[in-house]
């Protein structure tokens, strides 16, 4: 699990998209963390899932998932590694963007946020690695969460993202409610990590 874990993270930063949007993202929310709290939270917490999900995707995406699985074919193996270097990634990243809101003295938002970013990231890397397509995966987190969660839930308890938000703001209900859907997409993608990769 080490070497996926040096391997994705190594992969990570050579691929210069990923560099590049990682720099840029991180200036970005690093500004705007120093001019407004709960946009810094939200602009770190959707970065961070992203994050996370390129990093368990871009095998998929670049067509290297055969040749990673012939190099470690335990794919739990894989799969471990790769959520770990998910939550390695999008943990820097919020950590990194958030210095201005430490720097304001504002040291509650941002543990609330460090703190929920790695069931944060297993739960994209999870979803990741079940839909094997970031972008079929970005378009279906953004519907469901403006369609589900805002129209028909209200932004309510129980639901995944807004329990996402609410553990992020430092409530305790939805950092246990967003470790339950974590566990719930790692799950899953533990069982579907086995399928065949000639359709990817």
């Amino acid at each position: 699990m080490i070497s996926i874990l040096r391997s994705d993270l190594y992969r990570t930063v050579t691929i210069r998209s990923s560099v590049v949007s990682l720099v840029v993202l991180s200036l970005l929310v690093l500004l705007v963390g120093a001019v407004n709290i709960d946009a810094w939270a939200l602009m770190a917490g959707m970065g961070a899932f992203g994050f996370a999900a390129m990093v368990v995707a871009q095998h998929y995406q670049h067509r290297t998932a055969v040749l990673l699985y012939l190099s470690q074919p335990r794919r739990m193996v894989v799969l471990g590694g790769q959520l770990a270097a998910a939550t390695v990634v999008a943990t820097g990243f919020v950590a990194t963007s958030g210095l201005a809101v430490l720097i304001r003295g504002d040291a509650g938002p941002y543990r609330d946020l460090v703190t929920v970013v790695p069931i944060l990231a297993i739960l994209a890397g999870s979803c990741a690695s079940v839909v094997r397509r970031s972008t079929w995966l970005f378009l279906g987190a953004a519907g469901w969460f403006v369609f589900v969660e805002g129209l028909v839930g209200r932004l309510q308890l129980p639901l995944p993202f807004t329990a996402l938000i609410s553990a992020g703001a430092g409530d305790t209900r939805g950092l246990l409610t967003a470790a339950g859907w974590a566990a719930v997409a790692l799950a899953v993608a533990s069982v579907s990590v086995g399928r065949d990769l000639t359709g990817d």
